[in-house]
Parts: structure tokens; sequence; C-alpha cells
């Protein structure tokens, strides 16, 4: 009887902080869909004083030809009156430069350009997005990912948010595809796990913001992508859009993160291997190229994943048991307090899914998503202590730990 009041008590402890914490997720996401701080937000806005600004949207690509001419399409589709589109091919291997002229045989409305070659002390896409910002003539400069697709109204809703705002860089968090196993398991938990790093409140607020930025979708005003430095100014950077974000506010500037909200689509990864290679770059820059951070939230996604919701369903029957034979102590209490924090961690976790527009069915697999994510975390921090290379865009990248 004494074991099963001490285990009642210590299971109780774990109920009362998932139900604080779950609570404090709740809170804050409803403030969040409640704001909408979604794109669509644009669809409805005039056209700005002066006009719709011209836009350059450059698309650097390495061997996308599973993805290209989706994005291709998706760019000559826009509703919008004044759009030039660069696609620089860089050193690219397969075929994607035929898909491209497939689509466009008279190279009217797509300027393709392939790059053979990258300095050494640059990154590959950052190289890539330099030399077709060359060529841009635009007003306004869209670095767009080959592995996404834009609805028709995208661009015109994004110009006008920037003119209405005022701001020098806008940024949508893209909706991933969830069309493989890997995908409809992991991908919900790691975009969780970036969006806690950088809430979009957080970002977008006018006093001491959180610079962030994604670069699947990165809009700026030419005025302050020259007044940066371009990309010679993040050149190195293996996360070059909170490079940038940074780059902004340092120099006096805003940048806005908004919901993509089915109006921005990206596949990110064709495979298992490219899904944990891809997610453990992006978690190494985001977490400032720092072992122990990456550790950290690796302990952390695996307790609120796999510990908590364990020790919860424990505490129901633990709870309803103790509350029988003990009578007074923690028995009822916990039963209830272990109810209430997995409905609202449910609760939180579809309404995440809401937001992201993730399947919910996913959540069925939520403790599993965790896991890997956590195993990727993890290796992130070992190959910063072991000095492993990492691979990105067709280059080799050794990263020291910070």
């Amino acid at each position: 009887m004494i074991a099963l009041s001490v285990l009642a008590w210590i299971l109780l402890t774990f109920a009362v902080c998932a139900l604080v914490l779950w609570l404090t997720v709740f809170v804050r996401l409803v403030r969040i869909i409640r704001t909408r701080p979604t794109v669509r937000a644009g669809v409805g806005l005039p056209e700005p004083p002066g006009g719709w600004p011209s836009i350059s949207v450059i698309v650097p690509a390495h061997n996308e030809e599973r993805v290209i001419e989706r994005c291709a399409r998706s760019l000559m589709e826009q509703e919008y009156p004044s759009l030039q589109c660069i696609f620089v091919l860089d050193r690219c291997t397969d075929e994607t430069a035929a898909r491209l002229r497939a689509i466009d045989p008279g190279g009217e409305r797509l300027h393709i350009i392939e790059n053979e070659s990258c300095p050494s002390d640059w990154a590959g896409k950052c190289n890539a997005a330099r030399v077709g910002a060359e060529q841009a003539e635009g007003e306004l400069l869209l670095f767009m990912d080959a592995d996404t697709c834009a609805a028709p109204g995208l661009l015109r809703a994004a110009a006008a948010i920037l003119r209405a705002r005022g701001i020098g860089l806008l940024s949508l968090l893209s909706t991933l595809t969830c069309d493989e196993e890997f995908e409809l398991r992991s991908q919900p938990i790691a975009s969780m796990l970036l969006l806690a790093l950088y809430p979009p409140d957080m970002v977008n607020r006018p006093v001491h913001p959180r610079p962030f930025a994604n670069g699947q979708f990165m809009l700026f005003d030419r005025e302050w992508y020259d007044r940066i430095g371009g990309h010679e100014a993040v050149k190195d950077d293996l996360l070059e859009d909170i490079a940038f974000a940074r780059c902004i506010n340092s120099n006096g500037g805003r940048g806005n993160v908004l919901m993509a909200d089915g109006l921005f689509t990206c596949s990110m990864y064709s495979s298992r291997e490219a899904f944990r290679c891809g997610w453990q770059r992006i978690f190494i820059e985001a977490c400032r190229r720092k072992p122990a951070r990456l550790r950290k939230h690796a302990a952390r996604v695996a307790c609120l994943g796999v510990l908590l919701p364990a020790a919860l369903i424990a505490g129901i029957p633990v709870g309803v048991v103790s509350g029988m034979l003990d009578g007074p102590g923690p028995g009822f209490d916990l039963a209830v307090a272990s109810a209430a924090a997995l409905c609202l961690q449910v609760l939180g976790l579809a309404l995440m899914c809401r937001m992201g527009r993730q399947p919910v069915r996913s959540l069925l697999q939520f403790p599993f998503g965790c896991l890997e994510v956590a195993r990727i975390l993890r290796r992130g921090a070992e190959v910063l202590r072991a000095g492993e290379p990492i691979v990105w865009g067709g280059k080799q990248y050794v990263l020291e730990a910070r």
C-alpha cells in the first residue's frame, strides 16, 4: 500500500507538470489562431500606392528533377502583372535543365542559368542565389526553393502585405507535404520544434523581435537586400534565412514570418535518409552549432513525446486503484489530473496540426515521431563533436561546435 501511495504521488507530480505545460501551450495556440498570422491576410488587400512592384523570383536548384516542373508551372500560373522567373541550375547532373526547357521551349517566361562552379568560401545555395540576383530586375526579390509550389494568388498577397507593413523581408512557413510514411510520422514533430524555437508572434513583434526567416520563401524589398549586402553577407551560412533575418534586424529593419495556410506547399525530402540529414542540418544551425543545446532539445522532445504520455496513461489506472484502496490521498486526484492532461495534449497537438495543415492522423504516431526527431538532434550533436562533414547542395561542410 505504501509503495502504491508513493507511486501515485510521483505520477501526480508528472500529471500536474503536464497539465500546466499543455494548458500554457493551448492558451498560446489559441492566441496565435485568433491573430491568424497567415499570408491569406493579403488576398483582399488593394494594389499598393504606385502600383504593383515588379518581382524577380530566383530559384536555386541542384539536381531537382523530382520537383522542378511543379515549381516552374506554379510560377507561370501566378496572377501577377510584372514577374521575372530565374532558375539557377547549380552544378546539376540530372534532368533538371531538360525538364525546365520542355515547359518553356522558347525561353520566353523562364530564364535559365546553368552555373558550373562555386567559390570555396561560399555555400552552394547562397552562391546560386547570388548568381540569380545579379540578373534580377525586380523591385522585389523573391528567393524560393525548387521543391515548393505557389498558389496562383500567392505573390499578389505577399507583395501587398510587404508593402502594407513596410517591412524589408517577408518569409512564409510552408505547408509541408505528408505523402510518405516518414513525413507523416516525424515531419510534424520537427516543424513543431522549429516553431517552438522561433514562435511567429515573437518573430513579428515590433520591439525586440526574435530574428527568423524560412529560406523556402524569402521576399525582399530590393532596397533592403542591397543595404545589408545581399548574399555576400551570408555567403558561408548553412541557414542563410535566419542569418538574413538577423542582418535585417541589426540594420534597423523588420522582418515578418507568416503561415502559408495552404497557399505555398513544400515537398522537402524524397527519402527518410534525406529527411534525417536535412533536418539534422537545420537543427544544428537553429541551435547555433551548440551540441549541448541539441542534446537538451533531444531530451525535451523524448520526454514530451514518450515519458510524459506514458506517465499520464499509467496515472489513470493507478489513481483509480489508489483511490479505491487508500481512500484519502492522491488517488482520484491523480486519475483526474492525468486524464485532463492527456486531453489537453491531444487537443493542443490537434490545433498544431490544424495550423500547419497536417493530417490529424499523424497524432497516432506522435511518440515514434518524437523518438526519431530526438535521435536526429542527438546525432547532430555527435556530428559537431566529431567534426564529421555535412553534405548539402552538392558540397561538403565541416561545422565547428560552439
